[in-house]
């Protein structure tokens, strides 16, 4: 390890290289101490979130000139505006000032304003007005103009990234776009969304959505009774994400394609996909509907949650569409009230002096992908 790595960092990469070296059919879970280090979560922001494509929502939630939408990104406040052009910007969400955070969460504005000293912004990022400034002789108003950060959209999603460097979104989920070209998520509406935070570490949460192992037992009292685990299908990952099928007949009707459906052939019409798109974006994608989590950590013990979901267009169109989704929407929450439940109960044991990781089951090879993904990552040679 390099003379710079935190030595408790470096003990927990090593052990997480070391599970990453087995075989699948000998795959073990992670070991704890990647989930409660500090120091390792630090290693994470440097070569994962500071680095990688990151999703921050819908582009449909961002339809009008003004509407916004905000996240933290490896420790960098972003904002995602659509401006008076008509097109997506994303900047530093920092004012040049005093360095205040400008704006929260998601809105509309017609210029961007401090809320500290009031310098403001137009759409387009350049200095509008600062008070009194124009008294300040070595003061140009014109060298002021808010950082660009690379913002990309991809199947109907907004994602952005820290890293001038990196490969085109549209090439970096190549692969994951000719596998679920089928369902055209890019027509899908967002018919809610939602903001919560969990006492867990973030990994743990992502690694819950990526296996179903857990469905017949965790939400033994919601999904449970109807998930068959002889039903679901997973293959390995690829490089930028991972995810596994279940081919059924739903029991609601917009987990199948509506009868006005004509994209969707054969298996596909009844056929989910369930995908994380690493780091941290987890998509259920139906012939029907979808629904979302992206996840950001606060510290090892604290992950934000944007939560969302919503409609085919078929079922947009639909009378009874929406109907459906607020069933489905009901059940969801007390799925994931289920799952808060499952994933701050492992975050606790995972403290606990004598846990110590198991074999991983056959349907949790998404776990194991992206461990491997993980591993390659936080490793040396991938550090700035």
């Amino acid at each position: 390890m390099a003379s710079n790595t935190n030595p408790d960092a470096a003990l927990a990469i090593a052990e997480l290289n070391m599970t990453c070296a087995r075989p699948f059919d000998d795959a073990r879970a992670m070991p704890p101490q990647v989930y409660t280090q500090a120091s390792f979560l630090e290693v994470e922001q440097q070569t994962i979130f500071q680095r990688e494509w990151q999703c921050v929502g819908r582009v449909s939630a961002l339809a009008r000139a003004g509407d916004y939408l905000t996240a933290d990104i490896g420790g960098q406040p972003v904002v995602v505006i659509r401006g008076s052009d008509d097109s997506l910007h994303a900047y530093s969400n920092v004012c040049l000032h005093r360095m205040s955070v400008l704006l929260e969460g998601r809105g509309n504005v017609r210029t961007i304003v401090c809320p500290y000293h009031a310098w403001s912004y137009t759409l387009a990022g350049e200095l509008r007005a600062a008070p009194l400034m124009d008294r300040q002789a070595g003061f140009c108003k014109e060298a002021y103009r808010l950082p660009k950060i690379r913002c990309e959209t991809w199947q109907g999603w907004i994602y952005v990234t820290l890293n001038p460097d990196t490969r085109p979104l549209s090439e970096h989920l190549a692969e994951l776009s000719a596998l679920i070209a089928p369902y055209e998520m890019g027509n899908y509406v967002e018919t809610f969304y939602e903001e919560h935070v969990w006492d867990t570490n973030w990994k743990i949460l992502a690694e819950n959505f990526m296996e179903s192992y857990h469905l017949p037992m965790l939400h033994r009292a919601t999904v449970g009774p109807h998930s068959k685990l002889e039903e679901m299908e997973c293959p390995p990952g690829h490089d930028a994400f991972n995810y596994h099928w279940i081919t059924k007949e739903a029991t609601l009707p917009i987990g199948n394609a509506h009868p006005d459906n004509t994209r969707l052939e054969g298996h596909w019409r009844k056929t989910t996909a369930l995908i994380a798109i690493y780091p941290s974006h987890l998509i259920t994608l139906t012939p029907g509907y979808f629904w979302y989590l992206i996840l950001q950590p606060r510290g090892v013990d604290q992950v934000h949650i944007r939560f969302g979901g919503g409609l085919s267009p078929e079922f947009v169109s639909d009378p009874s569409g929406r109907e459906y989704m607020k069933t489905l929407k009901a059940l969801l929450d007390k799925v994931n009230a289920e799952d808060r439940r499952g994933v701050e109960a492992v975050f606790r044991g995972l403290h606990a002096p004598l846990a110590k990781p198991g074999h991983l089951s056959p349907l949790e090879r998404p776990n194991y992908d992206f461990a491997r993904y993980l591993g390659q990552r936080v490793s040396d040679e991938n550090r700035a």
